[in-house]
């Protein structure tokens, strides 16, 4: 299963790429438009973690879940907010778009599996979700973001966001 969700992370990263031949890459969005990915990112996150707390019984990755409920959700308000104070809305773009499609298919996955399969499943998807995320964050968004307050703001989540990492790797070593 490592293997998997290495190859899904690769697969965000290709689609990424090659969706840059038909759109922009991601370090040319704007900051509405990152605004947007990240927005989407989050809540796709709290759809898995929502599935989680309905699919399993295992309590760590039902904590994890909760987790990921309340720092996600915590950081799409705050983002909100700071996009309103800004008078500014959240653009959609090929990569929202992409990320979007790419989680019904991941969550249709977890949607079938039960028990010790789900949990595996839903660790690793969480580790290769917050890679892929936390790059794309850390290497193309912050550096690209031109207001302060927007770039501040991904900073600090980009910390959350790697402390998750970690817990999720933690996670997918114990239930090996």
């Amino acid at each position: 299963m490592k293997i998997r969700a290495v190859i899904m992370a690769l697969g965000l990263a290709i689609m990424t790429h090659s969706a840059t031949a038909n759109a922009q890459s991601p370090a040319e969005l704007n900051d509405t438009e990152i605004a947007h990915v990240a927005y989407v990112a989050d809540n796709i996150d709290i759809r898995y973690a929502h599935l989680a707390m309905a699919i399993s019984d295992n309590a760590a990755v039902r904590e994890f879940a909760e987790t990921m409920i309340r720092d996600h959700t915590a950081v799409n308000e705050q983002a909100l907010a700071l996009l309103e104070k800004l008078g500014a809305a959240p653009q959609d773009n090929f990569l929202s778009q992409n990320l979007q499609s790419n989680a019904e298919t991941i969550i249709d996955e977890l949607s079938a599996l039960r028990g010790a399969a789900f949990d595996k499943r839903y660790a690793e998807n969480e580790l290769a979700y917050h890679k892929a995320v936390n790059d794309l964050v850390e290497n193309a968004f912050i550096p690209n973001i031109e207001n302060a307050e927007v770039k501040a703001l991904f900073e600090a989540g980009l910390q959350i966001f790697k402390a998750h990492e970690h817990h999720a790797s933690m996670m997918v070593q114990s239930l090996q």
